[in-house]
């Protein structure tokens, strides 16, 4: 018999992914609609820091494409669902009658990511320099997604100087970008290794 706990996941869920139409001509005016129903400016800190979340989850999509299928290929896929977790959390503001049905993010999906760049880092050497982003395809777009989470973070950020923000949000986006540099390296590191910045190295060119 499921539980009170998973019956409301399962009623927010319902109330989180209801696509009818595509377009509904609400959002004309300048305003977006909130998870509790709520709506607010599309320029404003949170609907940035939502459409940063979503644009770093599609600079992933774009990454993984890039890579074989294996592993990291396979984690990358389900940090994108993650993300749209995160993009749920951030749009699900604190103090309102919805917060029972809230899809926050955890410590352990946070903690998790860090296992996976631990044990990516143990097969590679410690860093002697810079890294410039590029490469194979695939470590410029792991790169680029880093650089895309990164942005997505300071958004986030920003929104948490007025807003309550989930602070394991906050952690999550801080790691997936530490996780994404080391993924980079560690595809690098096959491909014959990183791609390094030489400080000064053209200004007598």
């Amino acid at each position: 018999m499921p539980s009170p706990a998973a019956d409301g996941a399962e009623q927010g869920l319902k109330l989180l992914v209801k696509l009818n139409k595509i377009y509904t001509r609400t959002g004309d005016e300048g305003s977006a609609g909130l998870v509790d129903g709520s709506r607010v400016s599309k320029a404003g800190p949170r609907m940035a820091a939502i459409g940063e979340v979503d644009e770093a989850n599609s600079a992933i999509g774009v990454a993984i494409a890039a890579l074989p299928d294996g592993d990291l290929a396979t984690g990358l896929r389900r940090v994108q669902n993650e993300m749209f977790d995160l993009g749920a959390d951030i749009a699900t503001p604190f103090g309102t009658d919805f917060e029972q049905h809230a899809l926050r993010v955890v410590a352990r999906q946070v903690t998790r990511i860090e296992e996976e760049i631990d044990a990516m880092n143990t097969d590679l050497s410690p860093l002697t320099s810079f890294i410039l982003p590029g490469g194979s395809m695939a470590v410029a777009q792991l790169h680029l997604a880093r650089a895309t989470v990164r942005r997505a973070e300071r958004a986030a950020v920003a929104l948490g100087t007025d807003e309550q923000v989930n602070p394991h949000a906050l952690a999550y986006l801080n790691r997936l970008s530490d996780h994404l540099f080391v993924a980079a390296r560690w595809v690098a590191a096959s491909e014959g290794g990183d791609v390094l910045w030489q400080p000064g190295a053209t200004r007598n060119s």
